[in-house]
């Protein structure tokens, strides 16, 4: 797996846009989930009832707190960690990023299993390590089962190849945020490690496509452009039908009116990965600022978190962190940890080589991500 422009030298305004569009990736996505997920098993005639006519516009509790997150927000933030990991395991000539992904995502699953972090093991890095990652949220059967053991899952032979869901794509905003690549490779890495839980072709590559229009987001396209070049990168995959129909479906509802919650559902259909990136394409371009798309994005019959955590992904790509609803990050969980998390991916990314390379690595950071 070749990447380009790998050596390419940032300067400092590129390197603070790039920082605040993946502190506006992450937190963006974490938002989403936060807002959707008390709603995620609720009709829209439900929300309604319990919320008012125009249905869920702010954070309520789930799991006991407001603004808690989903596992969909957990591994999230293992995609990040185990991308830094493979870029820091490239030094060592081990370079592929699929297993590499795999790895942090076992270390999720042990999140889900163990009750707390096991400090004897040494290379689990400093993710793993934080104690209110291992809230288990209602994960998918499909995560639980693509990563309950050690074999991993890939095309030609997926773990649950039935499975159509959003959860794999609802994971993948970081793929996108490695603008040193070639789309195509970004779309290749995504699909690679959707397929590790989700074998179903339209889940598959609805984590490519979402990827990909993050990767042009992230290098300043407009998100109509962006979804034009998705829409190029799945023309030559095969399967991609479902999704592309998705895409053109959502980019034509732009046009008929005034955007309604009826809408929005008719977009996400039955729940499956496609719809879900429908909607939230829909809704990050009618939306007038970051809460509307949100609250747009969520209230509706189907996967409210995961539709939340793919538009907040494209709005944070798109506008960078400074558009998030400041009181709604107020009571994010685990927003430090996040931040953390979104910095030493932009130090990675743009300053790799002078925290490990030919002329020496630092010691703290290979302890934070182990090179094993």
């Amino acid at each position: 797996m070749v990447v380009a422009n790998a050596g390419a030298v940032w300067g400092r305004a590129e390197q603070q846009d790039f920082r605040s569009r993946v502190r506006g990736t992450l937190l963006g996505a974490a938002v989403g989930d936060a807002l959707g997920a008390p709603i995620d098993a609720l009709t829209l005639e439900e929300i309604r009832a319990e919320h008012g006519a125009e249905g869920l516009v702010d954070l309520v509790p789930a799991y006991g707190r407001r603004g808690a997150v989903t596992d969909l927000t957990q591994l999230t933030l293992f995609t990040v960690d185990g991308l830094i990991r493979a870029q820091v395991r490239r030094d060592t000539g081990a370079w592929h990023p699929p297993t590499d992904l795999h790895r942090a995502y076992l270390r999720w699953a042990a999140t889900q299993r163990d009750w707390g972090p096991d400090e004897r093991r040494k290379d689990d890095g400093w993710l793993a390590r934080e104690e209110w990652l291992y809230a288990r949220r209602d994960p998918s059967l499909a995560c639980l089962l693509g990563f309950g053991d050690a074999t991993m899952g890939t095309l030609d032979a997926p773990k649950n190849p039935g499975e159509p869901g959003p959860e794999a794509a609802a994971r993948s905003a970081p793929f996108g945020l490695l603008v040193g690549w070639e789309s195509q490779l970004v779309v290749q890495l995504a699909v690679e490690c959707a397929a590790q839980t989700h074998g179903h072709p339209s889940a598959y590559l609805t984590a490519g496509a979402y990827a990909a229009i993050v990767h042009a987001l992230a290098r300043g396209d407009s998100l109509d452009a962006a979804v034009q070049q998705a829409l190029v990168l799945l023309a030559a995959r095969p399967g991609h039908e479902s999704v592309t129909a998705a895409l053109q479906q959502a980019l034509g509802a732009v046009r008929q009116g005034m955007p309604s919650p009826t809408r929005v559902e008719e977009l996400a259909g039955d729940g499956t990965a496609d719809g879900a990136l429908a909607v939230a394409v829909y809704c990050a371009l009618v939306g007038e600022d970051m809460r509307h798309g949100l609250c747009l994005a969520v209230n509706h019959g189907g996967p409210s978190g995961a539709a939340g955590v793919l538009t907040g992904g494209l709005l944070g790509a798109l506008h960078g962190e400074t558009a998030l609803p400041p009181a709604w990050l107020a009571e994010l969980e685990g927003r430090p940890t996040m931040l953390v998390l979104a910095d030493d991916f932009a130090i990675e990314m743009t300053q790799g080589p002078a925290l490990h390379g030919p002329g020496g690595a630092s010691p703290g950071w290979l302890t934070r991500y182990p090179r094993a």
